[in-house]
């Protein structure tokens, strides 16, 4: 009897199949130590729990993308392990902070299946749980990932393409219990601009970048236990590289833009994404953001933003070529809420 595994290939996806992936995480205070010492995070409110719960918090949450990245990573070995790409995300939504010392584990349904016209991959999609110790949603978002296919000649599924909205509502964004920024700290959060300081329309360059370490980026990646054999096995690529784990670039990303958007303290949705282009050890990463729009919360002091977040290893504001594809320099463009201070 054979006890280990290749993975699933896309054959091995039907529509409606529901996987609970293994293995529950206990997150701790490390996991917030790794994280900060991974990426440039200084948001006040992951920082501090004096700062946490003078906005209403019983104590500091650990940074939304600690959840995001343990519940992903559970999927990986379900979902792509063998996949060719991952190709975007939608309709995310956080639902409740994490905090040190809750178990998360994952869940998620297939909701769309679509061979590639070579017979050798195909796209699936699938919409992933994240829930707590006590059953309760932490967060939800639907990827697709191109997967391989193990038998060319099975025969290909009915495709289902899944409608997707483009942007999660502001009414549907979950603002956390108790949130209450009135009594806002700007000095300590470290800028002084506040919601309603950021215009739509408005472009930020945030200055700053970093040169990604091969050493970090797989650390990062078994914090996550993510299994991908693409950013450990530099046997998987022609070119013998190892691919940077794309949740790597968006919480690298994330930090950076701080410098500009730090009072932009809590992810409450991610409306869209998709790694433009792959990213290697040696990329030196710069961000950029545009705010796309603005809307108000039944929250004390709390308002929406949301903002379009692209890492980049070239010039900033450039997001396109003149041929309407990403730039070959652009490595991530998200669409995402954040709750900020009006």
């Amino acid at each position: 009897m054979r006890k280990t595994t290749a993975g699933r290939f896309f054959e091995d996806y039907r529509i409606g199949q529901v996987i609970d992936h293994a293995v529950p995480r206990t997150v701790s205070g490390g996991e917030r130590a790794l994280y900060h010492a991974l990426y440039p995070a200084r948001g006040a409110l992951y920082s501090s729990d004096a700062f946490a719960r003078t906005c209403g918090l019983p104590q500091s949450p650990l940074d939304d993308l600690i959840g995001f990245h343990v519940v992903f990573g559970k999927t990986v070995p379900d979902i792509s392990l063998n996949a060719v790409a991952n190709l975007g995300y939608a309709q995310g939504r956080f639902l409740r902070p994490v905090y040190p010392g809750d178990t998360l584990r994952s869940q998620s349904e297939v909701i769309g299946l679509k061979q590639n016209s070579n017979g050798k991959s195909g796209v699936v999609w699938v919409r992933t749980r994240g829930t707590n110790q006590h059953g309760a949603p932490v967060l939800d978002y639907v990827r697709w990932v191109m997967v391989r296919q193990r038998d060319l000649a099975a025969p290909a599924p009915a495709p289902v393409v899944p409608d997707l909205a483009p942007v999660v509502q502001p009414e549907d964004l979950v603002v956390p219990e108790g949130l209450d920024f009135s009594a806002y700290d700007f000095a300590q959060a470290g800028e002084p601009h506040r919601w309603a300081d950021y215009p739509v329309g408005e472009v930020i360059d945030h200055v700053d970048g970093v040169t990604l370490e091969e050493a970090e980026h797989m650390l990062a990646t078994r914090l996550w236990q993510n299994t991908s054999k693409v950013h450990f096995d530099g046997t998987q690529r022609a070119d013998g590289k190892r691919l940077v784990y794309g949740g790597h670039v968006i919480s690298m990303a994330l930090a950076l833009s701080f410098n500009g958007l730090a009072n932009a303290q809590m992810i409450a949705a991610i409306n869209a994404g998709a790694h433009a282009n792959p990213c290697f050890a040696g990329d030196t990463i710069r961000a950029w953001s545009e705010v796309l729009d603005r809307a108000e919360t039944c929250a004390p002091g709390v308002g929406a933003v949301r903002l379009r977040l692209v890492a980049t290893r070239g010039d900033a504001f450039v997001l396109r070529g003149d041929d309407g594809k990403y730039h070959p320099d652009v490595l991530l463009d998200l669409d995402y809420w954040a709750l900020m201070p009006v």
